[in-house]
């Protein structure tokens, strides 16, 4: 994939159910986009999340909004009346990430929806592969549009590479906390989209994906000398996360059970 690059051209509406206040903004190709800022809480980190996991998630053909790179000066602020809003725009001056506004999406509701086991598997199959511990009952971080599923914000998975010093020996370590996905109950074959999900992520599929991150947000306190030691950590960590991706699986399917 190659993420394009657009320009914020004016902030329309904070999200204000999102703990990092994303915000919807329009673009200088006039669309419609959420805003995932740079400096909010979670830092640089959550979007390098983004791009990875969201890569990931098309190399896997998996549903979910278009991503895109978004330059936001911090002149748009002034029009900003909330003291909040105008200092979260101002430390994300530069390089920040974006997602198709889906317009009339609503949230997923378990109660309501009864997604099909296929797409269910390679879902909970996903977020297990990613470590992703935002998918719950709770916090669903599921949209329906148009009477499909979407994936969205995947800030929180890769939980990991916080305060990581590239170390990629946990890589084949399962993932306990998949027994509180959304999904879990509806995914009853996981041992069968197994196969073919880790054959769609072959090492240069992961390294095309890692390198779509930009230098920006790879420059921190960790002990890495420079973006290109951080990427070929990320690149190494995945590569033998699907390699060992038994402990992972067999956890899912113990947690279903």
């Amino acid at each position: 994939m190659t993420l394009p690059l657009r320009i914020a051209t004016r902030y329309v509406t904070p999200l204000r159910e999102g703990g990092s206040m994303p915000a919807v903004v329009e673009a200088d190709d006039d669309g419609l986009y959420v805003l995932k800022f740079r400096g909010a809480g979670q830092g640089p980190k959550a979007l390098v999340a983004e791009v990875i996991a969201g890569g990931l998630a098309k190399a896997l053909k998996l549903p979910m909004p278009h991503l895109a790179l978004m330059d936001l000066d911090a002149d748009l602020a002034r029009t900003e009346g909330d003291p909040e809003i105008q200092d979260l725009i101002k430390a994300s001056a530069g390089l920040n990430l974006a997602m198709d506004y889906l317009p009339g999406a609503v949230n997923f509701d378990p109660v309501a929806e009864q997604p099909d086991a296929d797409l269910a598997s390679r879902i909970v199959w996903f977020d297990a592969f990613i470590s992703n511990v935002d998918r719950t009952a709770r916090n669903t971080n599921l949209l329906m549009w148009h009477r499909r599923l979407y994936l969205i914000d995947h800030g929180a998975a890769l939980y990991f590479h916080h305060g990581w010093d590239g170390d990629t020996t946990g890589a084949g370590k399962p993932f306990p906390l998949i027994h509180d996905h959304v999904l879990l109950r509806w995914a009853s074959r996981l041992a069968d989209v197994d196969g073919e999900l880790a054959s769609a992520l072959a090492d240069d599929v992961i390294a095309t994906i890692v390198a779509e991150v930009p230098d920006a947000w790879l420059q921190g306190p960790d002990g890495f000398g420079d973006p290109a030691t951080q990427r070929a950590a990320y690149v190494e960590y995945l590569v033998r996360r699907v390699a060992q991706r038994g402990a992972f699986v067999q956890e899912a399917i113990r947690a279903r059970g």
